[in-house]
């Protein structure tokens, strides 16, 4: 009997080159597609709620994928988690409905980037977040946040390749936090239904701009109405980004 199964993945994005499985690169799809070919003997697509970029890390993943295996929810995590390489793992595994698509059906997400802002490296710190060791203005980054909260044509944030372009570059995001750590941390917390490919990471590069007084927290909305990538600021280091969660 065909079955539904949801997965919940936590993985390290260090080494892999994004989500999306492609040929001749270790990607987070291909090896996990690969310990279920192992465990179940059948050749399966899995489907994930948001294709990660290269170096972009997961604490949340949802993926589904249909199997006619046997095996309990709890055999598929520790038989998986037995298989898959260090630095990919299975936090959870459920029956879901037949219907359930892991991508389409999220209702919302939320992305997390991290800064390291103190002025000396740290020797651990490199592949999960951004050093910055000049002092950031917070206030100003919240001020020039506050801009984007809405729902807005979000073309001047999108990577500008041919191939990443959105028919629809609108989207809505519901929240910006900027907090700061006694440890020199900054994490930003981005909410929204869905982003275009690497928004979140070209909106981090125009707030540290703000943050270092390269632009006024104002001109954000006039990056948003250029709706030119020119106008905004430069790609965000992928070790900062985080998926933390997916809604349904």
């Amino acid at each position: 009997m065909k079955r539904n199964l949801k997965l919940i993945l936590e993985y390290d994005g260090s080494r892999f080159h994004g989500w999306q499985y492609q040929v001749g690169v270790r990607t987070v799809q291909s090896v996990l597609e690969e310990a279920i070919m192992r465990l179940t003997g059948e050749t399966k697509r899995v489907t994930a709620a948001g294709r990660t970029d290269a170096g972009v890390h997961a604490l949340e993943q949802t993926v589904n994928f249909n199997t006619e295996s046997s095996h309990s929810p709890q055999v598929f995590v520790r038989a998986l988690n037995s298989i898959l390489p260090g630095d990919v793992a299975v936090v959870d595994c459920r029956e879901a409905e037949p219907k359930f698509n892991a991508r389409s059906q999220a209702k919302a997400k939320i992305y997390r980037y991290l800064i390291y802002n103190l002025p000396n490296r740290r020797a651990f710190g490199h592949p999960y977040c951004w050093h910055i060791p000049e002092p950031l203005d917070i206030e100003a980054m919240r001020e020039a946040a506050k801009y984007l909260i809405g729902e807005h044509n979000f073309k001047s944030f999108q990577a500008s390749s041919r191939d990443n372009l959105e028919k629809n570059p609108v989207r809505e995001i519901k929240r910006i936090e900027i907090k700061t750590t006694e440890l020199g941390y900054v994490c930003f917390e981005f909410e929204a239904k869905s982003f275009l490919k690497q928004m979140v990471r070209n909106i981090m590069g125009s707030l540290v701009m703000a943050g270092r007084a390269k632009i006024r927290p104002q001109d954000m909305e006039q990056i948003l109405e250029a709706r030119n990538r020119k106008n905004a600021g430069p790609t965000a280091p992928s070790a900062g980004l985080y998926l933390v969660k997916v809604f349904y």
